[in-house]
């Protein structure tokens, strides 16, 4: 998949304006090749030192989710049961490790995070937040809608699909296409001069 191609669909409006945050979907099946796409997009989100601690495990089958939905919170489970996909996303308190590969003009960074797993550990939440933005826009962009949420039981879901891995749950999001009464209506937004200064 080239670089244009993953770009030229999305208008802001289909990322930004007209997309809501979806609670119920239709049926519709999400594709390997739409879940890859997604990705491609999402890695470019600007990190620290390009460090690119997000983690992504797509929960697809029906085994998979009943593993899952029990560790959501109950208000939430039909929403994620009825999503083709449910993204887990997770930070990599170990990504220090793959620094020589993406951030080579960072020299010895891997060894000053060896030592630190209280520092590499905020980086890598701090960081995996910020690549949760773009992935949410990425799974819009792509031409899917997206419903993340935080009523989760992050230290349970660790446990059960990331036992003994550096892995650490913060959201999951799920993903499909939207149903015809799947969003709220939207709610009010700050405005420019309630929430910019300029200086």
């Amino acid at each position: 998949m080239t670089l244009s191609e993953l770009t030229e669909a999305p208008t802001a409006a289909s990322i930004f304006t007209d997309a809501h945050t979806a609670y119920m979907f239709t049926p519709e099946a999400v594709s390997d090749e739409e879940l890859a796409r997604i990705y491609e997009l999402a890695k470019f989100t600007p990190t620290a030192l390009n460090s690119q601690p997000l983690r992504i495990t797509f929960v697809r089958t029906e085994a998979a989710k009943a593993r899952l939905l029990p560790l959501l919170a109950e208000t939430n489970r039909a929403k994620s049961a009825s999503a083709p996909v449910v993204a887990i996303l997770a930070a990599d308190t170990d990504f220090h490790e793959h620094l020589p590969v993406i951030s080579p003009q960072m020299e010895g960074a891997r060894e000053r995070f060896a030592g630190n797993a209280e520092s590499r550990a905020v980086m890598a939440k701090n960081n995996a937040w910020l690549q949760a933005g773009g992935f949410i826009l990425a799974v819009r962009a792509s031409g899917l809608d997206a419903g993340p949420m935080g009523g989760i039981n992050a230290a349970a879901i660790d446990a059960e699909f990331f036992a003994d891995t550096p892995l650490r749950t913060f959201m999951v999001v799920n993903i499909g296409h939207i149903a015809a009464d799947g969003a709220f209506p939207r709610n009010p937004r700050l405005g420019f001069e309630q929430a910019v200064t300029l200086a």
